[in-house]
C-alpha cells in the first residue's frame, strides 16, 4: 500500500525554495522517501509508517527554519 503526501510551505516563492522548503525536503529524503518538487508543492511517497513518521519530521523542520503555513494532504492508497 503506497502513501503519499502532499505539502505546500509558505512563504511561497516562485523558483527560489527558501531554506523551511529546502529543510522540509532533507528532512523527508532522511526519511528515505521519494521526493517529487512541483511548481506548487511537494510530495513525498512510501510505505504507511516511513509516510507518517516523517510528515512530523517534514512540518517540524519547516516550521524551525521559518514557515508561517503548511498545508498538508495525506492520500493512503
Amino acid at each position: 500500500m503506497a502513501t503519499t503526501a502532499e505539502f505546500t510551505i509558505e512563504p511561497f516563492v516562485e523558483g527560489e525554495p527558501g531554506p523551511h522548503v529546502r529543510a522540509a525536503i532533507a528532512a523527508a529524503e532522511a526519511a528515505g522517501l521519494t521526493v517529487e518538487v512541483g511548481p506548487f508543492g511537494t510530495s513525498v511517497e512510501g510505505g504507511p509508517a516511513a509516510v507518517l513518521d516523517a510528515v512530523d519530521a517534514v512540518v517540524r523542520a519547516a516550521v524551525e527554519h521559518g514557515a508561517t503555513r503548511v498545508s498538508l494532504q495525506l492520500t493512503v492508497a
